[in-house]
C-alpha cells in the first residue's frame, strides 16, 4: 500500500480518532499519548506540511496500527 502525502496536523487528527490525546507541544512537535491496557503509548508528531515517508511509517508502527488501518481513519 502506498502511503499518502500528509501533514502533521492531519496525522494528529487521524490518531485522535483512535484515542490518542495531545498532551503537550514543544516548538513544532506535538506529543500524543494513549492508554493501551496497562501501558501508555507515547508518540511525537512533527507539524510539517509534508511528513516524510519514513517518519510517517514509524509513527503508524509505534501507534500499533497498520498502514491500511491508518488510511481508513480519513
Amino acid at each position: 500500500m502506498k502511503l499518502p502525502v500528509i501533514s502533521g496536523i492531519d496525522v494528529i487528527r487521524r490518531l485522535k480518532r483512535v484515542g490518542f490525546i495531545a498532551t503537550r507541544q514543544k516548538g513544532s512537535h506535538v506529543r500524543l499519548e494513549k492508554f493501551d491496557g496497562e501501558k501508555i503509548i507515547k508518540l511525537t508528531v512533527p507539524l510539517h506540511d509534508e511528513m516524510k515517508k519514513g517518519t510517517l511509517l514509524r509513527i503508524i508502527k509505534d501507534a500499533k496500527l497498520t498502514a491500511e488501518e491508518f488510511e481508513k481513519l480519513k
